[in-house]
């Protein structure tokens, strides 16, 4: 059990202005807080430039013993944080799929929702759909596209991937590279919110109609998605129950609970005014 007034560590590698405006980090922290706080723990933040940042943030709070636990995010193929949190002896929940057995993961199933995604567009028409992804190294980027592909052979659908990095910008390249491929898709999903709602605009600014011209869908809900004109589409999970679900794997870790696997919430289809037919 977490002692009173304890800190549980989360790391972001990146761009703190990016991360300010990233919904889905901000509702993850406010479902861990509310799981934390009545065990008298609360989540501390920590935006670090790089991979060799955040492993030496770990270090240092091993060292002072800042924080009772960490939660690491946004796992890659790999991954070094798992051992190096092994070899320091600081109890850790991983929020993702990882080859790490001595901690405790919680899993959503990204590969599931990258089918429903070709399952629903292929259902409407969409023979060539788009996708805007994020950093390929990130496991649930890879469980996506795996997902995608195989959904795809199934339905007879073409499948065309361009890799975003999550900010607007890239969400603007990812959709303009797209609709530049021949044959250029009928419909884009976008691996976030953020991406998705640039790319909207940019579409909407250049004349093409959505989803007139192109359909729309998103990973991760938020309301950015409900905000954007039209209304995009998203394949969501509860966020704020995904971070209920992750600290409580927190406060079941340091109660000395053997480490175990725990689903996410499941995925919800959310239909709004950016898909229609082919």
């Amino acid at each position: 059990m977490p002692a009173p007034g304890g800190l549980i560590g989360l790391v972001l590698t990146g761009s703190a202005a990016r991360i300010g405006v990233e919904p889905f980090i901000m509702e993850l922290i406010a479902g861990m807080e509310e799981a934390l706080s009545p065990h008298g723990a609360t989540v501390l933040l920590l935006v670090v430039p790089d991979l060799d940042a955040e492993l030496g943030t770990y270090r240092r709070w091993a060292g002072d013993r800042t924080v009772q636990a960490v939660v690491v995010v946004n796992l890659v193929h790999g991954d070094t944080r798992p051992a190096c949190l092994a070899g320091l002896g600081l109890p850790a929940v991983l929020a993702g799929r990882a080859d790490a057995p001595s901690f405790p993961r919680v899993v959503t199933d990204d590969a599931g929702a990258a089918t429903i995604a070709v399952e629903m567009l292929a259902g409407l028409g969409h023979r060539v759909i788009g996708r805007v992804s994020g950093p390929a190294d990130l496991v649930h980027t890879a469980e996506r596209t795996a997902g995608m592909h195989a959904a795809a052979t199934r339905h007879d659908v073409l499948v065309h991937i361009v890799e975003g990095d999550y900010g607007p910008e890239s969400g603007v390249r990812g959709v303009r590279a797209l609709l530049d491929r021949d044959p250029p898709p009928t419909a884009v999903v976008f691996d976030n919110d953020v991406m998705a709602v640039a790319a909207e605009h940019e579409l909407i600014r250049s004349g093409v109609s959505v989803p007139g011209g192109v359909s729309l869908l998103v990973h991760d809900d938020s309301p950015l998605c409900e905000l954007a004109v039209p209304p995009l589409s998203a394949l969501s999970i509860d966020v704020h129950e995904h971070g209920l679900t992750v600290g409580r794997a927190v406060i079941a870790a340091l109660d000395g609970a053997e480490p175990a696997e725990y689903p996410g919430p499941p995925i919800r289809v959310l239909r709004r005014e950016s898909t229609g037919p082919s």
